[in-house]
């Protein structure tokens, strides 16, 4: 018997590292768990508690109603009796207007890529100089951001109207001409909107990668100078490379704020003229909200959920993936 408590006390000091943390040995030689992993469990339970009730109250259960609701032909008042099934998606899915959303979700997805990106580079890489007035061009360029979406879309909605600032302006400069009814023209009205959203917006996507500029190590440039790289050569092999991380986040983020675009396009068009402005948003809320049609406006939030939740997924699976077990594994590290 006092052999056998020996192996044991050996056997509970031999253990060492995480195991040892977690696992310990009594007298008897049967392993219990330590104290202090029963207090990072309660710590653990009281501090997402909260944080999972929200999610849980605020995020899946209004999903899941939306979810439900979808399935029945309800015009948001009395009692949810009639069953359609799947009528609201098909008739969504095969809706002229539907479609017209879709396709100019994807424009400003496409265009915010293509413009977007290129025009915040090319900023976030000019105010990372050390030029007079840094700060000022910084903040400058950060306070359409700022302000709110509403104030936003007023703003612009003024300036827009026939005979308004931007038509001044264009007369001014000579370009009378160029001069439309930016609003009321099928088909410039997205675009007119998409400049609207690209002054909005823009201001994030620089100080994003300006804090992914901060990153870059003055001695890579230097050295590539030193090798004899111009400074094309240099943004294009050694800053873009390290930027790319920061450049990934911001597409994600563009991309599904793309998709959800809502406030603006509804205060200046409400989606018009003739549905050239619409998204799947503002058709969202047109149907559910505006026409009281809760069941097909539930159908259509639960497709743009659906097509924002996928690209979620493949976007992190095969795009972010990399970066994230990156920061994971230098954490861990």
């Amino acid at each position: 018997m006092a052999k056998a408590r020996v192996m044991a006390a050996h056997d509970a000091v031999a253990v060492t590292g995480p195991a040892a943390e977690v696992l310990d040995t009594n007298a008897s030689g049967t392993r219990r768990r330590r104290p202090g992993m029963w207090r990072k469990r309660t710590e653990l339970t009281v501090l997402l508690t909260p944080a999972v009730i929200l999610f849980v109250g605020f995020v899946l259960v209004p999903i899941g109603v939306a979810a439900y609701y979808s399935f029945y032909n309800w015009s948001g008042y009395g009692p949810v009796t009639d069953y359609i099934g799947l009528k609201n998606y098909r008739d969504a899915l095969t809706g002229h207007v539907f479609l017209l959303s879709i396709r100019d979700n994807l424009v400003i997805v496409g265009l915010s890529l293509v413009i977007q990106l290129p025009l915040s580079i090319g900023l976030a890489m000019m105010l990372n100089r050390r030029v007079r007035g840094r700060s000022v061009l910084r903040l400058l360029v950060f306070a359409p951001y700022v302000l709110s979406e509403a104030t936003t879309a007023v703003i612009w909605l003024l300036m827009l109207q026939p005979n308004g600032f931007v038509d001044q302006l264009f007369k001014s400069v000579g370009l009378g001409s160029a001069v439309h009814l930016w609003l009321a023209d099928t088909g410039i009205v997205l675009y007119t909107l998409f400049v609207v959203l690209t002054w909005k917006y823009i201001g994030f996507g620089i100080i994003l990668l300006l804090a992914g500029l901060q990153g870059v190590p003055h001695e890579l440039r230097e050295v590539a100078a030193i090798d004899g790289a111009t400074p094309w050569q240099t943004t294009r092999y050694v800053v873009l490379p390290l930027l790319g991380p920061t450049i990934r986040i911001w597409t994600f983020l563009t991309v599904i704020g793309s998709l959800q675009v809502f406030d603006l396009v509804w205060i200046i068009t409400k989606g018009g003229p003739a549905d050239a402005s619409s998204t799947m948003a503002t058709y969202v809320f047109d149907f559910g909200m505006t026409r009281n049609q809760v069941g097909f406006g539930s159908a259509v939030a639960v497709i743009l959920f659906a097509i924002c939740f996928v690209f979620a997924l493949v976007y992190q699976r095969f795009v972010l993936r990399r970066d994230t077990e990156g920061a994971l594994t230098r954490m861990v590290g």
